[in-house]
């Protein structure tokens, strides 16, 4: 198998996705999911969360020879981040959802100098907009973001889009598509289960309403 598949069969088995098309979830924009993903699941189990480590740092540097600067996007990417950032012998920052309201008042924390070249690393990509605000503040700072690499994306056309408008290359482990793919062929979801997390992948904002 290729990774995105090995990856994906491995969230399904630590439980770090969990499939429940006949009892969505709700997120806390108020959509109904079929699928909830916490990759943070992936730091308690050691075999997996060293290949991701290095499934993550050889993507990055691959893409990215130049990068200066490994940057993880607060917080469920921070772990990820470093542990990819280590590989890579490269420097490490994080990037906070907002400054902090204390202290230096700093939302990027770690040093970052004026021009340097950095790839960023997130858990998850859902909508794009948590992960597209960490790279508006590196870029604020000074900071040439040369792209993003992540564990997993929903691979919704909005969060597509997003990423073009901000003029900002994303790569992934793993994604929805491969997946949904694993958990039908391993028969951990059925054939009408499969149909109903391809009907919400299409239109996820109005499915189960």
């Amino acid at each position: 198998m290729t990774v995105d598949k090995i990856l994906a069969k491995s969230l399904l088995d630590i439980k770090a996705v969990l499939l429940r098309p006949q009892e969505p979830f709700t997120w806390a924009s108020g959509w109904h999911s079929p699928i909830y993903c916490d990759n943070r699941r992936i730091l308690s189990h050691p075999e997996l969360r060293a290949n991701v480590a290095e499934w993550l740092a050889s993507k990055a540097n691959g893409l990215y020879p130049e990068a200066q600067v490994v940057a993880g996007v607060a917080t469920g990417a921070i772990a990820h981040g470093v542990l990819a950032a280590d590989r890579m012998e490269k420097a490490f920052v994080y990037v906070r959802p907002k400054p902090k309201d204390h202290g230096t008042g700093s939302q990027i924390e770690g040093e970052l100098l004026p021009g340097t070249k950095v790839v960023v690393i997130e858990d998850l990509i859902s909508t794009g907009m948590s992960s597209l605000a960490a790279v508006d503040a590196l870029r604020k700072a000074g900071a040439e973001v040369l792209g993003m690499v992540a564990v997993f994306t929903y691979g919704f056309d909005l969060a597509a889009e997003r990423f073009r408008e901000a003029g900002v290359r994303l790569d992934t482990l793993s994604n929805y598509a491969a997946l949904v793919d694993v958990a039908s062929r391993t028969g951990y979801i059925s054939p009408e289960d499969s149909a109903l997390l391809h009907e919400w992948r299409r239109s996820p904002d109005t499915w189960g309403r």
